[in-house]
């Protein structure tokens, strides 16, 4: 595995999952803002947690690009259509159990069983992310399937 291969196809394809995000919430189609979540879990401050956020996604999209990169290694080839069944797990384990899991740990979002606390600013995303929209989980999915093929199409071509 080729670890400068990864590293930067992987900040590439984490900028094409967040650019679709990014358009998918300015179009309507979700109110889920990932750099906005993930920037709240240190700082309470919206402007300053969006910059936060931004950085926490880029290097969480280095360790699942990483992941991803082990799982060509393993199978001994990089494909695009392998990559986007990487997403497709990928996503399903983030709507499924990760986002629904968040409002534990979060300090800064409402529960779904204790409801908002004094400090709560956010609403739980819920089972798919659908707190946020019933589009989100079809935006979640295109996202990462996005991300999990480009990965595995420029791994492919390096």
């Amino acid at each position: 595995m080729d670890c400068q291969g990864w590293a930067l196809f992987g900040l590439l394809a984490t900028a094409a999952l967040t650019a679709v995000m990014i358009a998918a919430q300015m179009a309507g189609w979700t109110r889920l803002d990932l750099p906005l979540v993930l920037g709240t879990l240190v700082t309470a401050d919206p402007d300053k947690a969006r910059v936060a956020g931004f950085f926490i996604h880029l290097v969480a999209g280095q360790a699942f690009a990483l992941g991803y990169a082990a799982v060509f290694a393993l199978l001994g080839r990089a494909t695009w259509w392998i990559g986007a069944l990487l997403g497709l797990l990928h996503v399903a384990v983030a709507l499924t159990v990760i986002l629904p899991l968040l409002p534990g740990i979060h300090p800064r979002m409402a529960t779904t069983r204790a409801g908002p606390s004094g400090r709560a600013a956010l609403e739980p995303p819920g089972l798919l992310a659908l707190n946020y929209g019933i589009q989100t989980p079809a935006v979640a999915v295109a996202a990462h399937v996005v991300y999990g093929s480009l990965l595995g199409l420029l791994l492919t071509v390096y």
